[in-house]
């Protein structure tokens, strides 16, 4: 019988049947199919398609990692339970790997916030891990939040907060909420004032800028963006002692991502009644109670390149 929702990775035809099965080490028994055009024989591949692990055990990684665990711990956790043990640089690639892939798909995603935004940014000193390079990097880790749904709206580990490192990160933001964005406060930094009015634009009928920019100086008395600021005491505490921000800059960036990515889509809050961010912002969106693996598999068909960097 033809298989319509099956489509041959070499031809990219539909004309594909069911034709047996193969037993594979790592998830068993898998249907195989075959394309009546090129004759070809395979197994539809999945997000875990060559991956010596099960997807149960690689999302479970990625789940006690952000919950608090280092690599090493999560090795010492899956000795007692799976008869072969990953080792923490496995289970750090793994990390890397599917907070990209995960990031890609809920970067493009359109959401439903309020109109006040809060932006800021946190220094971070990475050390270098090369042995002829030795010394302290600062980088930059810039992120928006929505005041409404405390969905982090976007993020990026940069190596210094330039204007186009925070243009990237407002361009973004406008892609994803549209004209639902009335109100953008930051803090005294020159450089937002002219990215925010040219992000946003001005509105020729009623002769403003679309959005209204707030500057909040703590140096000066007056006040703070407390939303913000409570997200990056959360942030603080969990990145204190991330051994990947001992490399480079795009593995600091893929595990900064791995926290948006859970404090929007894990992490329940108790000021949003025990629900997640994305509920809020994302009311479509249905995930089970494996929201790692939902988000890896509904990442799949959106991902392109493991490298995907600012």
């Amino acid at each position: 019988m033809e298989n319509k929702e099956i489509i041959c990775p070499k031809c990219k035809s539909k004309e594909v049947v069911r034709r047996g099965y193969i037993k594979t080490k790592v998830n068993g028994k898998k249907q195989r199919f075959y394309c009546k055009d090129c004759n070809r024989k395979f197994i539809p591949q999945n997000a875990f398609y060559r991956m010596r692990d099960n997807p149960q055990k690689i999302s479970c990684a990625l789940d006690l990692f952000y919950r608090g665990l280092s690599t090493r711990e999560v090795q010492e956790h899956f000795k007692a339970f799976f008869l072969h043990n990953s080792d923490h640089s496995t289970i750090l690639r793994w990390i890397r790997k599917y907070t990209l892939r995960i990031a890609q798909y809920t970067d493009n995603l359109q959401i439903k916030t309020g109109s006040y935004i809060e932006v800021d940014e946190m220094e971070y000193h990475r050390r270098k891990s090369h042995k002829k390079k030795l010394g302290i990097d600062k980088n930059w880790f810039i992120d928006v939040i929505d005041v409404k749904t405390r969905f982090m709206i976007n993020s990026a580990y940069v190596k210094n907060r330039s204007k186009d490192n925070i243009k990237k990160v407002l361009s973004n933001i406008k892609n994803k909420t549209g004209d639902q964005i009335k109100i953008c406060t930051t803090d005294g930094l020159t450089a937002y004032e002219n990215i925010v009015k040219k992000n946003w634009g001005y509105d020729n009928k009623s002769g403003k800028y679309k959005v209204e920019h707030k500057v909040v100086t703590a140096s000066k008395g007056e006040g703070f963006n407390i939303w913000i600021e409570r997200l990056h005491n959360t942030i603080r505490q969990r990145t204190k002692g991330f051994r990947g921000f001992h490399g480079s800059v795009e593995s600091a960036y893929s595990l900064m991502k791995g926290l948006e990515i859970y404090y929007n889509f894990i992490k329940k809050h108790e000021a949003l009644k025990g629900r997640c961010p994305y509920e809020l912002a994302l009311p479509e969106l249905k995930l089970e109670v494996n929201k790692w693996l939902d988000l890896i598999k509904l990442s799949k068909t959106n991902f392109t390149s493991e490298n995907s960097l600012p």
